[in-house]
């Protein structure tokens, strides 16, 4: 199996639908990689998009989102293990997939974000490795669901849970 192949693209279905993504792998080789990996294991499958802030982004990724249980701690989980950076000159815009992290720059792991609008000022530092290429429509309805406040206070908290049901890796026009 060639871990090179750019010809590859992610589906991620939700219960709006699935939107496709392209890989950046020029500027980003170890983020997609770990990306990829990450779905074929099903570490995705039966996650949610746990923060939707309008506007803004929609971020998912965390394995504790499979459980209610585990809310308390939604935006902390990660594999185990952290990927380095790979900031490069791809901008933020509306479809943009790129890491999430804390204030450490080498804080990613799972968790990742999509751009519901340009957000360049995240440019040079966030890895930005991908983009939506089918189903621009679920992400906006994605990041029209309704929110309440966190526990944090801000107003980013899905009032309905926002599933993954699956993040598959398929070659390039195989994603119907």
């Amino acid at each position: 199996m060639n871990k090179d192949n750019s010809n590859e693209v992610a589906v991620i279905k939700t219960a709006h639908g699935e939107m496709v993504l392209e890989f950046w792998s020029d500027v980003a080789p170890k983020t997609v990689e770990n990306f990829k990996k990450l779905a074929r294991e099903g570490f995705y499958d039966g996650t949610a998009f746990h923060r939707i802030v309008k506007g803004f982004m929609i971020q998912g990724g965390d394995p504790l989102t499979k459980s209610a249980d585990d809310e308390h701690a939604w935006g902390t989980g990660g594999p185990g293990y952290k990927v380095k950076a790979e900031f490069n000159d791809r901008s933020h815009v509306r479809g943009v997939i790129s890491m999430a992290r804390s204030q450490n720059p080498d804080s990613a792991g799972s968790q990742f974000f999509i751009c519901l609008t340009d957000a360049k000022f995240l440019d040079r530092q966030y890895t930005a490795f991908g983009k939506v290429i089918k189903g621009d429509d679920v992400l906006g309805k994605l990041g029209d669901t309704l929110t309440t406040h966190s526990g944090g206070g801000e107003k980013s908290k899905p009032t309905t849970r926002q599933g993954v049901e699956s993040v598959k890796i398929v070659p390039s026009g195989v994603d119907k």
